[in-house]
């Protein structure tokens, strides 16, 4: 099998647009280990998605059947900017009897999640290498998710890329319409003037109920290298929730 790299840029299609989105799809060779546990593992725990305009879209047609992409009905959860699979793995890890999705764009970091979960010997997390939007929208069934969690999602700090920022109103009715009744919408950042802003959002989410203070630290969530990052640099960690009900 020839190497696999995350390209820098789209493919050279003429359906293929640009538009604007809450990541940047960074490039990258995988390492020799990432690389074995790719050509292991991908097929199995990497999904194939139909797309549509563009690398990381999803054709509208197609929906995820969650129950035949595990193998098993059980509680899921999906993780929305994976990275190196850090925090999913260890829940996944922790919690052998929930169905973990995650989402991320970045190849060599899906890799270096596959090398984890073969060496801890977990097998109940499914990758989608798509935009979140994408998959909210359309891809996941309604009311399909137990607990949706947005770990530390790019702060687009400059006042100029703010609307590249992931958690915005406009996020509300997609992340209403995949988490059931009862389930539970988690966000952290170091970011305090991000965490200020998911604030402001969670307090008019239609369809979920928001206490309006600061979590507590979510105990099941390991210090990973961005929130190491976050604490070296004397941000302080900011948790949030919300609960999600009929409107």
């Amino acid at each position: 099998m020839n190497p696999v790299t995350a390209p820098t840029r789209e493919p050279a299609n003429p359906r293929f647009h640009k538009e604007i989105v809450s990541f940047t799809r960074r490039g990258g060779r995988l390492t020799e280990r990432q690389q074995d546990a790719w050509d292991d593992l991908a097929s199995t725990y990497v999904l194939d998605i139909p797309r549509h305009t563009s690398s990381t879209s999803v054709d509208p047609e197609f929906q995820l059947d969650l129950t035949e992409t595990f193998g098993r009905e059980a509680s899921t959860i999906m993780e929305i900017g994976s990275g190196r699979g850090e925090a999913l793995v260890h829940a996944a890890h922790e919690n052998p009897d929930i169905n973990f999705l995650g989402l991320e764009v970045y190849i060599p970091g899906v890799a270096q999640a596959l090398v984890t979960m073969r060496h801890l010997g977990v097998t109940n997390i499914r990758f989608a290498i798509v935009d979140a939007a994408a998959a909210l929208a359309t891809m996941l069934p309604a009311a399909s998710l137990d607990e949706l969690r947005i770990w530390f999602p790019d702060p687009w700090h400059k006042k100029r890329h703010h609307k590249r920022r992931l958690i915005t109103d406009d996020f509300v009715p997609l992340a209403a319409r995949v988490v059931k009744p009862n389930g539970v919408w988690r966000l952290a950042t170091d970011w305090q003037e991000y965490a200020d802003q998911m604030h402001e959002v969670l307090l008019s989410a239609t369809g979920f109920e928001y206490s309006g203070v600061w979590d507590e630290r979510f105990d099941d969530r390991p210090i990973t290298r961005f929130e190491g990052k976050g604490i070296a640099a004397g941000r302080e960690i900011r948790d949030l929730s919300a609960r999600r009900i009929n409107p």
